[in-house]
């Protein structure tokens, strides 16, 4: 995929250039989101970058970079349903939930397999779910886990969560290895730490993989070893083939065609009103089906207001 290259400076004064796509990236294990976004933009030397949903450092899977234009869509995805394959040890409770917490009990584990599976089927469906303290949710304006770290619980209010999906792909003694679709906002933590709780013996996650998110799947991930290799061997604009292109962010919605009259009213802050009839909601901006412009609502009676655009017009 070729993407249009120009130059301006980052704070270091390295140069920097207008990336735009999303790069499904392959997020390894002991890193934060957030230290995986800073390592990739600096390797695809991007001005502008963002993920779209933060894992733990102990998960791994698929992480969305967004980058340039692509940033402006990256709610969708932030909002978007997710898809897990969780590891999880029976009869030990640990203070964060998983792995890299101190062990707090532990019980012996008597339940049958037949007993996970009914516990795991009352888990399914809309359920109330409340956020764990080591997370990043912040509270006047400090992230959970680091109160949580200080030894500090801040009362948390239950949050509605649907799962869709939860199911035992394989059980060998205490560990048990589970398959997750669930919304956004899900803590697959403590999904676990309430199996845990109903199956009598406690219990933590010791692995996360993140399969899907919302459109995208793992199977097209790209790993930071990979991308490195091929930007030593072939330079830095090579990284831009592995891009998709800004509005497979919004791939579910309908297409609008606009013709090039209709999407500069639009860009001018004018609204428009479509004569033809049109499902309400939320519709991706086609232009002469040659350029894609950004998302908009469609309003009753037709009415069509933008609600983010590119800054230039993206090729399909």
């Amino acid at each position: 995929m070729h993407i249009a290259f120009t130059l301006c400076w980052g704070r270091l004064l390295i140069p920097t250039r207008n990336v735009q796509g999303i790069l499904l990236f392959d997020k390894p294990k002991g890193l934060s989101s957030n230290i995986a976004l800073q390592r990739v933009k600096r390797l695809f030397q991007a001005c502008k970058a963002g993920h779209t949903g933060s894992l733990d450092p102990i998960a791994t899977g698929l992480l969305p970079i967004c980058f340039g234009e692509a940033t402006k869509f990256s709610r969708f995805l932030l909002e978007s349903d997710k898809h897990y394959k969780i590891t999880a040890k029976l009869g030990i409770k640990t203070t964060t939930g998983d792995a890299e917490g101190e062990i707090i009990s532990q019980a012996p584990v008597a339940c049958s397999t037949q007993q996970i599976i009914e516990k795991l089927e009352s888990l399914r469906g809309p359920i109330w779910q409340v956020p764990p303290m080591y997370s990043a949710l912040k509270h006047q304006g400090q992230p959970l886990y680091r109160l949580a770290r200080q030894g500090l619980t801040i009362e948390r209010q239950p949050r509605e969560i649907t799962v869709f999906e939860i199911r035992l792909l394989e059980r060998k003694a205490e560990m048990l290895s589970l398959d997750v679709r669930a919304s956004k906002g899900t803590y697959m933590r403590v999904l676990v730490e309430d199996l845990g709780e109903m199956l009598g013996c406690g219990a933590h996650m010791t692995d996360l993989i993140r399969l899907e998110s919302g459109p995208y799947s793992g199977n097209e991930m790209h790993t930071f070893d990979a991308l490195e290799k091929v930007r030593e061997e072939q330079g830095v604009l090579a990284l831009d083939q592995y891009l998709l292109p800004p509005y497979s962010a919004v791939v579910g919605m309908p297409d609008l065609a606009l013709s090039e009259a209709e999407a500069t009213r639009l860009k001018q802050g004018k609204r428009l009103m479509l004569t033809a009839e049109i499902p309400l909601g939320w519709v991706r901006l086609m232009v002469e089906n040659q350029y894609f412009l950004g998302v908009a609502e469609v309003l009753a009676g037709g009415e069509v207001v933008s609600r983010r655009l590119t800054q230039e017009m993206i090729p399909l």
